[in-house]
């Protein structure tokens, strides 16, 4: 079994992490730690798991008795916490913030979009998790990319679930602020584009066109809708065979003829795209759980080929689609 510790257990991403984790056939969840709330049951808080686990809450850290370690906390958190407690030269570690997630010299951690780096996640040991925009939005360019077909501006908007901003409730996430009503955030600046482009780039040295973003706050709980659009003229059927020869061996990454709604990838690790042509544009439509293929699921995926499993193994959960 592996054995799994979890830093930040109180957030949503936590408790959808805990809730894939206590289901994991291969994973037994050593401690959650949460200082605010040690001694607490877990569901006291994750009330949707009572039944399901009867783990607490504790403030300890118990390094030495865990195979990885998930990070659920607040942004730059987790680099304090690397930074001033030494850890187990074993022990691998996934980061949900994003910290890591830029490249550089000061750290080894391996950028974590199974679609884009699998053959590096299988050798790492440390794993920063992708956003959950640039999740959706990176998912829907690759295979374009790859085929070096990223020369022209390309323009996204993409809706998000309240949970996208976190379990602590502020004046954007409040329900009656919210329920019917949109509002768009950060237009042009989001912080998820920097490793947006650095994956790019990674697949296609010359790209250096802008990506004009467009956040939207939506007035539903979960998921990530984007349209991304740019010049392409490439005939649709040719796309669609980029599309399908890049996901062929992906597990969660599916390519529909039919446009899809959003209801068909909440509570699921999927991603689903659809391809539409017009003129010379290209329409690409995206779509995500935000908590789990944005975040939790995705982790469990990483942690999956960490230890050499199969990587759909605790990830076949089941669409709210009705």
């Amino acid at each position: 079994m592996i054995k799994a510790g979890i830093i930040g257990g109180a957030g949503y991403t936590a408790g959808e992490l805990i809730r894939i984790l206590i289901n994991h056939p291969d994973v037994e969840i050593v401690f959650v730690n949460s200082s605010s709330n040690a001694g607490n049951k877990i569901t006291d808080v994750h009330a949707g798991l009572l039944g399901e686990t009867n783990l607490i809450f504790t403030d300890q850290l118990s390094l030495n008795e865990i195979d990885v370690l998930f990070f659920c906390t607040a942004h730059g958190d987790t680099k304090k916490f690397i930074e001033n407690h030494p850890l187990p030269e074993r022990l691998k570690v996934i980061d949900l913030s994003m910290d890591y997630r830029i490249k550089n010299d000061n750290h080894n951690f391996i950028y974590g979009l199974p679609e884009l780096n699998r053959k590096y996640i299988i050798k790492a040991s440390h794993i920063a998790n992708p956003g959950c925009f640039a999740t959706a939005i990176q998912l829907a360019l690759l295979p374009l990319a790859k085929n070096l077909l990223l020369n022209s501006t390309i323009h996204v908007n993409a809706i998000t679930g309240s949970t996208g901003a976190g379990q602590k409730p502020s004046a954007t996430s409040h329900f009656s602020w919210r329920n019917d009503n949109i509002s768009i955030y950060k237009p042009f600046t989001h912080q998820h584009l920097a490793e947006i482009k650095q994956s790019l780039n990674q697949l296609q040295n010359s790209f250096n066109t802008d990506i004009d973003f467009i956040p939207v706050r939506g007035n539903f709980s979960r998921g990530i809708f984007a349209t991304s659009y740019l010049a392409c003229n490439i005939n649709i059927e040719e796309i669609k065979r980029i599309y399908n020869e890049y996901y062929d061996d992906h597990s969660f990454v599916f390519i529909t003829d039919k446009n899809p709604d959003l209801k068909q990838v909440i509570n699921t690790n999927k991603c689903l795209i659809h391809l539409e042509k017009y003129d010379d544009k290209l329409l690409i439509v995206s779509m995500i759980d935000n908590l789990l293929k944005g975040a939790s699921g995705q982790a469990v995926h990483n942690m999956n080929l960490l230890f050499g499993l199969e990587e759909t193994v605790g990830l076949r959960l089941k669409p709210s689609a009705f």
